[in-house]
């Protein structure tokens, strides 16, 4: 008999779908060591956030053919470990947008009209109607940070408030941003410009206090910030110091670094002018039986032998499959990671093109992993081989297939990406050697042969004597060690490429000086 194992408490809405197809067995509060043991009885496994699905698990699991998240993110699951066995990993990545958006527009709401504070102090027995004047959102600037689902139906939502809508989303293009009818704008422009600020964005290294003090500093003092996507995007320090100095009006947060929110957080001695929420963004009854009914379905049909619509990991691939495209997969992942760098981000279109023997593989998988590595660098983690697709068509990024078995310039062929920017336009190829080796062979039509590196740097410069050397000494005295450099040229002291495979990340405050060297056109900093 099928039999589902439920783990988290799940609404029954849930559970209900799953008694159609399977034996389903609630056991909330297992330890690790318990579920390890229980495992090997069950086809699937229903879970939210307080389930650790470790690879250990998964090993234990040989009749596991799919894990169901009933929430949006997976870090609770070991997924490559899920993949290599060939179960299906599922969430989510819709059930709480609904929510999460109205916690962020509450927010700002009770920020505008000190509803939290008003409260308590009528509660306490006071009637101060002088103290709690609030202002209007109404024609106010309103900068949304990040447009995928969330912080597109807040945009939707302040635009027929009467709000005016700028944004910030290297990964949206200009048509799409004038289809939403928002303004995109760097973002330094966009927190000199707002007078409320929501940020949507996906914790990432590149994200991470991304609003310090320098940012509140260049924000109105009559302007105000609201954080309900993750913890970490913010300085809590800095925010509570702006806040209690009155560099900004006010701040609401629901999410923070490291949750609960400590006793001692300095977010928790600001009196006035702070809201703080414990992580409600997806606390709605509607919102959890969305994620129940959604993840229960797809567990239902992946049982039944139907496809699942938010697989995690790759859909439709057996393990065997699997194995077999694993390094054509890290190739196109690779490739999309260096395009987006090179590109700087916002690219409204993607070539991807499968030359020789790369043309006789499925192109979907390959394609997808392209547009995981160009939204990625971005994005985070919240990208994966399911939304990649999604959420490129979302941004406004035309992508092209193309299939060329006719081309044969390497043994074992090779993959091609072509961007459009408003930066202007490049490319880059790679191809998969021997023992699965990835080497990047050409990068804006330069001849190169490259392993991929975790820190490197591409510059475009005239071929001419002494630039090598100037550029090396300059790495020298910053402590940047080279562990390999390549240049590509097609005539001597025309243009030239050339990548340097480096042991330490370029300082941010070397970049310049990189550029202002004679001959450098440009120099893009790429982590792989």
């Amino acid at each position: 008999m099928t039999k589902v194992l439920v783990s988290d408490p799940i609404d029954q809405a849930g559970l209900d779908i799953l008694s159609q197809v399977a034996q389903v067995d609630v056991r909330t509060g297992l330890s690790a060591e318990q579920l390890q043991e229980i495992i090997g009885d069950y086809d699937a496994l229903m879970i939210r956030s307080g389930t650790q699905v470790t690879a250990e698990i998964i090993a234990a699991a040989p009749k596991l053919r799919i894990i169901g998240r009933a929430g949006v993110g997976v870090d609770n699951v070991d997924v490559p470990a899920a993949t290599k066995r060939g179960v299906l990993v599922v969430n989510s990545p819709e059930g709480n947008t609904i929510a999460a958006a109205e916690q962020a527009l509450a927010l700002m709401l009770s920020l505008s009209r000190h509803v939290p504070h008003a409260h308590a102090s009528t509660m306490a027995g006071g009637w101060d109607r002088k103290t709690y004047v609030g202002n209007e959102l109404y024609k106010k600037k309103l900068g949304v940070v990040g447009l995928g689902k969330i912080g597109s139906h807040v945009a939707r939502v302040a635009l027929a408030m009467g709000m005016e809508v700028i944004a910030y989303d290297p990964f949206v293009s200009a048509e799409r941003a004038q289809q939403m009818q928002v303004r995109l704008l760097p973002l330094p422009a966009l927190f000199a410009e707002a007078d409320y600020v929501t940020l949507h964005l996906p914790r990432t290294p590149d994200t991470e206090n991304l609003v310090n003090a320098e940012l509140l500093r260049t924000m109105k003092p009559s302007a105000r910030l609201v954080n309900c996507a993750r913890g970490g995007i913010v300085d809590e320090a800095a925010l509570a110091e702006a806040v209690t100095a009155g560099t900004i009006a006010g701040a609401a947060l629901d999410v923070y670094a490291k949750e609960p929110l400590a006793a001692d957080s300095p977010l928790r001695q600001v009196r006035e002018r702070l809201i703080l929420t414990p992580h409600l963004g997806a606390s709605t009854t509607e919102a959890q039986e969305n994620v129940a009914i959604d993840v229960a379905e797809q567990i239902r049909d992946v049982l039944l032998g139907l496809p699942a619509r938010s697989a995690v990991n790759i859909p439709g691939l057996n393990s065997e499959v699997m194995e077999q495209l694993k390094p054509h997969l890290q190739l196109a992942e690779t490739l999309g990671q260096l395009i987006s760098q090179l590109a700087g981000g916002a690219i409204s279109a993607l070539e991807v093109r499968l030359q020789g023997d790369f043309a006789v593989h499925p192109a979907q998988p390959l394609v997808v992993a392209a547009l995981k590595g160009v939204l990625s660098t971005a994005l985070g983690d919240s990208i994966n081989y399911v939304n990649a697709s999604l959420e490129a068509k979302e941004r406004g990024i035309h992508v092209l297939e193309v299939k060329d078995d006719a081309s044969r310039d390497f043994a074992g062929g090779s993959l091609q990406l072509s961007s459009r920017s408003p930066q202007g336009n490049h490319s880059v190829t790679g191809a998969v050697f021997a023992e699965g080796e990835l080497r990047i062979i050409t990068i804006d039509e330069f001849p190169v042969n490259v392993a991929p590196s975790r820190h490197m740097l591409v510059t475009r410069h005239r071929d001419m004597p002494g630039i090598i050397g100037h550029l090396g000494s300059l790495l020298g005295e910053h402590n940047v060690n080279i562990a390999s450099m390549q240049v590509g040229r097609r005539i001597v002291r025309g243009d030239a490429v050339m990548v340097l495979s480096l042991d330490d990340p370029i300082p941010a405050s070397l970049l310049a000086t990189i550029h202002a060297i004679e001959g450098i056109q440009a120099a893009h900093p790429v982590t792989l």
